[in-house]
């Protein structure tokens, strides 16, 4: 409060009045005052007089407080004053009245449960599924409370991030880390994949031999499964397409994606099993013949035009069943009876030469330029002629080979694999071959038991497949210079290869997929190649 005392003015006359006190109440400058003394006593280490004078009314002075909290001490009640001993600014001394604690306490409820070891019934309906074995009939409440916590844990994906520990948060957060970009690298590295197509060798580092990296992908033609055996499965020279067609009467085409391999378009011939398809050198055409017909067909893929062709001029054979393309050039080259070879052009669709070799046709390869052509015969024979001329260079027996089967040639020009009905596949130098009357294998492959029915170069000539169809499973992949075969494939808990009918490299040996007599065309991505 404040006292203000009005007096008269010296210039007025005096009054005769009495004087007058007012008192004014200004609230805040009242509040101002009071935080400002609170303030002081709390530097002093005193208490507010207001909270001194109610705490007062309400617990009694200090000294009363203490003898009524001893004497409720006696039954087991506990207080530490020392921080009232030093907010009244008592000294250490002063403040040993508190409370003596008791050196052992009981707790506050006990369960039964945790002392029994009860055993629970598994058998339960409930319960069956927690149950790992016919012991478990019955299992103790700890032990199935564990196992309940594993199985939720399990069906939640692990442990939750909330009770994870800090340590273990780390380390799992790194793992998944590393597996995301593992399989972001990965889906990387098979986009790019995708993105490159072309017929040329890879330009990657040279394989290695042992162990080869794969990864099995869905069937080639898993979006149309063959219910009969596939006679041909081939990648398209420049682009990510794969064919296959068989004993369905029907020719297909899917695009290679590794995943679900979507189908493209698929083409029913009436009364036609295709004995054997292929692409031409361009990619433009598909040609496609049967077992016991003269007739074959040519399917225009720019036009979507399938074309029957009913004779050829200058051909004088009973059926035209095997072919081969040559690499260059809209050529064939059929085989016929009685160890003939004819070359027949597609523009024109005449025969415009042909060669003739003792005994029966087992197999024809073409070089790398086209320039030559090797044929094996039946009884064992090898022979090198030259495209342009039709003449037979060269002339040698197939080192230890009763019966011929198959032969390929490798697109650097380096290597020549003969089958022979053995399952033997000897290995020669192309050089060798061309200038030598009686050459020696390089090495002599015995891994197959069985007559080995198909051989097949990579393009980068650093893998050689060899198969034959008459036993299932029964297909190697060799690794080259090496001559090794790769210890891994095919390595499958379950038996997805069957009998081999043939098989095929993508343009950049990305991809190997082969046709079986399952009517299935399973894919293999060969992780070496970069390229499709």
């Amino acid at each position: 409060m404040e006292e203000v005392i009005k007096l008269p003015d010296t210039n007025e006359k005096p009054s005769t009045k009495k004087r007058t006190l007012v008192l004014k109440y200004d609230p805040e400058k009242e509040e101002i005052k009071r935080r400002k003394n609170v303030k002081t006593l709390k530097v002093l280490g005193q208490k507010d007089p207001s909270v001194k004078q109610l705490e007062d009314l309400v617990f009694g002075a200090e000294d009363e407080l203490v003898e009524r909290l001893v004497e409720d001490g006696q039954s087991g009640t506990q207080l530490d004053d020392d921080t009232d001993h030093h907010d009244s600014g008592e000294s250490e001394g002063e403040s040993e009245a508190h409370l003596q604690v008791p050196s052992s306490s009981k707790p506050a409820w006990e369960d039964e449960d945790d002392e029994i070891e009860e055993e629970v019934d598994m058998t339960h309906r409930y319960r069956r599924n927690l149950m790992k074995g016919d012991k478990e009939m019955t299992m103790t409440k700890q032990k199935l409370q564990k196992r309940m916590k594993e199985q939720f844990q399990k069906s939640m994906g692990g442990t939750p991030s909330w009770a994870e520990t800090k340590v273990k948060k780390k380390k799992n957060k790194r793992k998944v880390e590393k597996d995301d970009n593992d399989e972001e690298d990965e889906d990387d590295e098979d986009d790019d994949l995708l993105r490159k197509t072309g017929n040329f060798v890879s330009s990657s580092a040279s394989l290695p031999a042992g162990i080869l990296e794969m990864k099995k992908c869905s069937h080639a033609n898993c979006d149309r499964t063959s219910t009969k055996r596939l006679t041909t499965v081939q990648f398209h020279p420049s682009a990510q397409v794969i064919m296959t067609a068989g004993h369905d009467r029907s020719i297909s085409l899917f695009q290679v994606d590794g995943k679900t391999n979507p189908k493209i378009q698929s083409i029913n011939l009436e009364r036609f099993p295709v004995h054997k398809a292929q692409f031409t050198a361009d990619g433009e055409k598909v040609v496609a013949t049967s077992m016991k017909n003269k007739m074959f067909y040519l399917y225009d893929m720019m036009e979507g035009r399938v074309v029957p062709v009913h004779s050829v001029r200058g051909l004088n054979e009973p059926r035209v069943k095997d072919f081969y393309v040559a690499p260059q050039g809209e050529t064939l080259l059929l085989t016929g009876n009685n160890g003939y070879l004819h070359v027949m052009t597609l523009k024109t669709r005449e025969v415009v030469r042909s060669m003739k070799i003792n005994g029966k046709v087992a197999g024809v390869a073409f070089s790398h330029d086209g320039s030559k052509i090797f044929t094996n015969s039946e009884e064992g024979e090898v022979y090198v002629w030259d495209m342009r001329s039709s003449r037979c260079v060269n002339r040698f027996a197939d080192d230890g080979c009763v019966r011929g089967i198959s032969i390929a040639a490798s697109r650097n020009g380096q290597y020549l694999a003969c089958g022979s009905e053995s399952g033997v596949v000897n290995m020669y130098s192309q050089d060798a071959c061309l200038n030598s009357d009686n050459p020696k294998p390089l090495k002599a492959l015995m891994n197959l038991l069985t007559s080995a029915t198909s051989l097949s170069f990579n393009p980068s000539s650093e893998i050689l497949a060899i198969a034959s169809r008459v036993t299932d499973d029964a297909l190697r992949l060799v690794h080259l210079p090496s001559l090794t075969v790769f210890s891994n494939f095919p390595i499958f808990k379950r038996k997805i290869i069957f009998r081999t009918t043939c098989f095929d490299f993508s343009p950049n040996s990305g991809f190997f997929s082969l046709a079986n007599n399952n009517g299935g065309a399973p894919l293999f991505r060969l992780l070496h190649y970069k390229d499709f």
